[in-house]
């Protein structure tokens, strides 16, 4: 074994293998929707509580490197890079090769901020103040489609049938829980939500080859550092920067509270795409559904009986993409 893939090999039974990083990150993420659900309703403006818990996010991401790189220089750990396993640079590669891999990274870095962190939340939260939670929570949960298709193509991953069998439970799964597709009407909220969809699955791609140099923990910290100043630069640009400022004792606590798991999960997301297949980790994330219908099902707002069946296909589709997803042998 060569010497980088020694050093891959040692890393990698130092954490958890990318699809139970995933799993967490769909648990954090289940738990998320449903803490939304009710802190969304305390802030009048969309745009002002996700910008406020974006910078939120952003304060525990810094302070969780400041503490991360003051334990690894007291330990001399020089492993500071979370990389595991090979390069999934095949595809972006020659691109690489013509623009000049300093210049393509930046650029690349640049995206995960300004469109992953910024653009897409403004068009995602315009587009549900435009249409109803149902077709949205749909829309964005063909994610794992546009993610597919990207990954082949400038991954080079594999997809093979079982992935195929998987996304359709997965889908399937979502179209019960929303009952059928008949809400898809065509629409301004229906674009803009699609829009920030395919931008979101971009990101994932993006990502994915820069977490083959950027450490996980440095891509979250651009991703929502970036990502808030074009938040606050729409709200500045929309006239609603000043309610911010106005933000009550209520309103706090949840942008506090929300803004803590939108750390830790873009913390563990870009963690677990560092250890695993793009495809692989966006449909574990699907299983976010089984939780978030477990919370309400939990705090009384909704039964389980309508969407058990959805439910039951999400798990099933999760649990083959967990049983075959490839595994990189340590030789």
């Amino acid at each position: 074994m060569s010497a980088t893939g020694a050093a891959d090999a040692r890393t990698a039974r130092r954490g958890l293998p990318g699809l139970a990083v995933a799993g967490i990150t769909a648990l954090i993420s289940g738990v998320s929707v449903f803490v939304n659900s009710y802190g969304v309703h305390a802030v009048a403006t969309p745009a002002v509580y996700t910008t406020a818990k974006n910078l939120v996010a952003t304060v525990v991401l810094v302070a969780g490197s400041v503490v991360a790189v003051a334990r690894r220089q007291r330990g001399g750990d020089a492993g500071a890079r979370w990389v595991h396993g090979a390069r999934p640079t095949a595809g972006i590669g020659p691109i690489a090769g013509r623009v000049g891999m300093g210049r393509l990274r930046v650029v690349a870095l640049a995206y995960v901020g300004v469109a992953g962190g910024g653009v897409a939340f403004i068009l995602f939260f315009d587009g549900l103040a435009r249409t109803t939670a149902t077709p949205a929570a749909f829309l964005k949960d063909t994610l794992v489609i546009w993610v597919a298709a990207l990954a082949a193509s400038f991954l080079r991953e594999r997809i093979t049938g079982w992935n195929v069998a998987a996304i359709a439970l997965l889908v399937g799964g979502e179209v019960a829980i929303a009952h059928g597709v008949g809400g898809l009407a065509p629409g301004s909220g229906q674009v803009l939500i699609l829009g920030a969809t395919v931008l979101w699955a971009v990101e994932v791609v993006v990502a994915r080859w820069l977490l083959s140099d950027v450490a996980p923990a440095t891509l979250s910290l651009v991703r929502m550092a970036i990502g808030s100043v074009v938040l606050v630069g729409y709200l500045v640009a929309t006239g609603a920067a000043g309610a911010l400022a106005s933000l009550d004792r209520d309103q706090i606590g949840w942008i506090l509270l929300t803004g803590v798991l939108l750390a830790a999960y873009v913390a563990t997301w870009f963690t677990a795409l560092s250890r695993a297949r793009a495809i692989d980790v966006t449909s574990v994330l699907v299983a976010s559904a089984v939780v978030t219908a477990l919370l309400q099902a939990m705090a009384g707002t909704a039964s389980l009986a309508p969407e058990l069946g959805g439910l039951i296909l999400i798990a099933a589709g999760t649990v083959m993409v967990a049983s075959t997803s490839p595994r990189r042998r340590v030789t």
